[in-house]
């Protein structure tokens, strides 16, 4: 990347974005589809609502047959208009308009190989504290992902460990499945809680996929978001 391209876009300064590295010379990482502003993007190029939001690379190298597109994410919070401090932030709207631009790697209704993985700053199957209202919204997104193809791939227990203690607002049935991707004290195990992070991955290589949380004592590492593991395995 170069000049501003490591900020993600917005009236707020965040010096970070999503980003894609190639950590072994066995694979080859290709920068492709190139990610472009929406309006400037050409018909080979991949159109974005906001640039930083999303990185994309297509992977290929032993054991696989064909190559994969990898796709990094990051969903912002956003706030209501008129700007107020003290209202409510979401995140929902950013997730939907990643999305939006995923929607344009789908190019058959079942054939595609992607996966999707980052921080949507939403959580999985219920609201903060409860809320309804905030579960429902939340839903959309898992929903829309799955009717463009995608499966919810985790990661989920026992591919990583639960929160503890166990959160009041965590509903029974989540329980066992969800695991905590975030810490409001990046050192501090017990203020693992929620799960921001989720990975999607097309329905014709589900099940070669595995999704696994590095959300250990000794595994955390240094983010107030724990690692996420994912194994291709063909």
């Amino acid at each position: 990347m170069a000049g501003n391209e490591w900020t993600l876009a917005g009236w707020e300064k965040r010096p970070f974005c999503a980003a894609i590295a190639r950590c072994s010379k066995r694979f080859e990482v290709v920068g492709c589809p190139k990610v472009r502003l929406l309006g400037v993007a050409s018909k080979a190029e991949l159109a974005v609502s906001r640039p930083g939001s999303i990185a994309v690379a297509t992977v290929a190298g032993p054991g696989l047959i064909n190559p994969i597109v990898v796709v990094s994410i990051y969903a912002p919070w956003e706030r209501p208009v008129p700007y107020d401090e003290h209202g409510w932030i979401y995140a929902d709207a950013s997730a939907h308009r990643l999305i939006s631009d995923l929607s344009a790697l789908v190019s058959t209704q079942s054939m595609h190989r992607i996966i999707v993985a980052g921080d949507w700053n939403i959580l999985h199957g219920y609201g903060e504290l409860g809320s309804p209202y905030w579960g429902q919204r939340y839903q959309t997104v898992f929903d829309r992902m799955e009717a463009i193809g995608f499966k919810y791939a985790g990661p989920t227990q026992p591919n990583g460990i639960a929160a503890d203690p166990r959160p009041v607002e965590l509903p029974n049935w989540l329980a066992g499945i969800d695991v905590p991707t975030y810490r409001t004290l990046p050192t501090n195990p017990a203020s693992g809680q929620r799960q921001l992070d989720f990975v999607f991955v097309s329905r014709s290589i589900a099940d070669a996929i595995t999704v696994r949380a590095l959300n250990g004592p000794d595994e955390w590492g240094p983010s107030d978001h724990c690692r996420i593991e994912i194994k291709v395995q063909f």
